[in-house]
């Protein structure tokens, strides 16, 4: 991808423009136009149901980028909100590349998702972006997440989970540490890692906290993606009532 193409993906992602022969990027505009209706009655009243997530795929001769797209004619602004949140998070992770590894060319570069939770008005989704330099030894991968309530469209920060004055960031960062040791993970510091700021990374599964870090940032790149996922039962006595973790835990 040279630098014009890769300007061109930078700039018109999802917004229904196309470059590369062959591909169609959906307009995520026209997303309001989508009418869904059941024996003469509106799906989705209610939306503690799973959200309905397309997946869609934009590809360049070496690149080839996978995203979602949800879908909720009840909600239509707030799931077009979402949307463009999606494509920021899919774009930053491929100009973090070009940034990163300081190149106007890969050989390769792939991007997924995964939905780690989908229920009970919560949503939250992995992103992974690897890419590798022409003849370079090995390339680099990145990740992010978002974490949102697809009924209001608030996105979650770290912070968000834990009710206030609960000091969460010195409760997860002992567990983390003690997770390091027990795992016997190789981490730069033998102390362990500092105390995690509150925009610290993370995603959500139906009854577990993951913080994760990049590739470098607490260990050697053979280490790969750190994660370390937390039960949101050890967490109760700290967790924001109503927050994200008290409702997929069921409380």
């Amino acid at each position: 991808m040279g630098d014009y193409a890769r300007a061109f993906f930078m700039e018109k992602f999802c917004t229904g423009v196309n470059l590369f022969k062959g591909v169609t990027f959906p307009q995520v505009d026209e997303y309001d136009k989508v009418i869904v209706e059941q024996k003469g009655r509106r799906l989705l009243e209610d939306v503690m149901s799973p959200v309905n997530v397309q997946t869609f795929v934009a590809k360049s001769t070496t690149a080839t980028i996978y995203y979602p797209q949800i879908y909720l004619p009840e909600h239509l602004p707030t799931a077009q909100s979402i949307n463009h949140l999606i494509c920021d998070i899919v774009n930053g992770l491929i100009e973090k590349q070009y940034k990163e590894q300081d190149t106007d060319e890969f050989g390769e570069m792939i991007g997924t998702f995964e939905v780690k939770a989908n229920e009970r008005n919560i949503l939250s989704i992995t992103f992974m972006n690897y890419a590798i330099i022409p003849f370079a030894a090995h390339g680099l991968t990145f990740m992010e997440s978002l974490n949102v309530n697809v009924k209001s469209g608030k996105v979650y920060e770290l912070s968000d989970l834990f009710k206030s004055g609960s000091n969460y960031q010195r409760r997860l960062t002992n567990i983390i540490n003690k997770q390091i040791k027990e795992r016997q993970l190789d981490v730069f510091s033998p102390d362990g890692i500092d105390t995690i700021p509150s925009d610290q990374r993370f995603y959500l599964t139906d009854q577990t906290l993951v913080i994760y870090f990049q590739q470098y940032d607490i260990a050697p790149y053979y280490v790969g993606l750190p994660l370390f996922p937390i039960p949101i039962y050890e967490l109760e006595d700290i967790v924001s009532d109503h927050g994200p973790l008290d409702i997929l835990s069921g409380n």
